[in-house]
């Protein structure tokens, strides 16, 4: 996962924009008399998700008893995601606003739309919060869909509040076969929390991310291949596992979780990859 800033929308503002053009009086009258519950509840998820407490944030199908959860969805579809609405320039803030257009979830497909965090189906106060809205991939956004955490050890990871990248967890290691293949898999930092550990795991499983980086490290395999090839028949293994190891710590320069990272590391450290095991010979 990539940590990200938070963004620095403010809720009320951008829930004023999604519904300054209703033209339906009632409906625009219901909106503005719940237009405080929204900049509350962005406090609340606020306080909750710095704690890893949004497992105790309370659901409500009603929004101020007024306010059904699909009109709240539909402030969201049609008022701030759909082209030309009057909430999109907020939109596409958020979505532009991960780093060079990397799902911050899976740290490697491009972005596509926007994930809210706690679902808006279960929380539809929080429909068009900032602070509930991460830009992602298709892909991510699929795989955690109506994610309800019962507990702090179910709570998906956050990229505004969460930042794992202090310590290693990512690692990998070499499939002998032909071709060479990479399991990957999180190893727990010993200064981790039980619950951190927990939501890592959870994150690591519920987005597919081993099976992701797998496929990824066989592509990257397949286009080093020949320089492989050449080191190995000038230097041996020493030069192929010298070669691998600059690569890892060229990678982890710029990201220390990145599966590139723990790819390079995990070929370096097998003597039977380094000494021809990259080969489909």
């Amino acid at each position: 996962m990539i940590k990200m800033d938070a963004p620095n929308l403010l809720p009320g503002d951008v829930f004023a924009a999604c519904i300054s053009r209703i033209r339906d009086p009632g409906l625009k009258l219901k909106m503005e008399s719940i237009a405080h519950l929204v900049v509350a509840a962005s406090a609340d998820f606020d306080t909750l998700a710095a704690q890893t407490r949004l497992h105790q944030f309370v659901r409500q199908a009603i929004v101020g008893g007024v306010v059904t959860t699909a009109e709240m969805e539909g402030v969201y579809t049609q008022r701030m995601a759909k082209k030309s609405a009057p909430g999109r320039d907020a939109y596409d803030e958020l979505f532009n606003s991960a780093p060079n257009g990397k799902c911050p979830l899976c740290g490697h497909r491009t972005v596509s739309t926007l994930d809210h965090h706690l679902p808006k189906a279960h929380y539809p106060v929080l429909a068009v919060v900032p602070l509930n809205l991460i830009p992602a991939c298709g892909d991510c956004n699929k795989s955690k869909l109506a994610a309800l955490p019962t507990s702090a050890n179910e709570e998906a990871l956050h990229p505004y509040y969460d930042n794992i990248d202090g310590d290693r967890w990512l690692f990998a290691e070499v499939v002998a076969g032909t071709p060479a293949a990479l399991r990957f898999r999180v190893q727990t930092p010993a200064n981790w929390s039980a619950v951190l550990a927990d939501r890592v795991a959870l994150h690591f499983k519920t987005l597919g991310l081993g099976a992701l980086y797998s496929a990824e490290s066989a592509d990257e395999l397949l286009n080093i291949r020949g320089q492989l090839e050449t080191l190995h028949a000038a230097g041996g293994a020493a030069l192929v596992e010298t070669e691998l190891l600059e690569r890892a710590s060229s990678c982890r320069m710029a990201r220390m979780n990145g599966w590139r990272s723990a790819a390079f590391e995990a070929f370096a450290d097998s003597a039977w990859f380094c000494d021809g095991g990259f080969s489909l010979h």
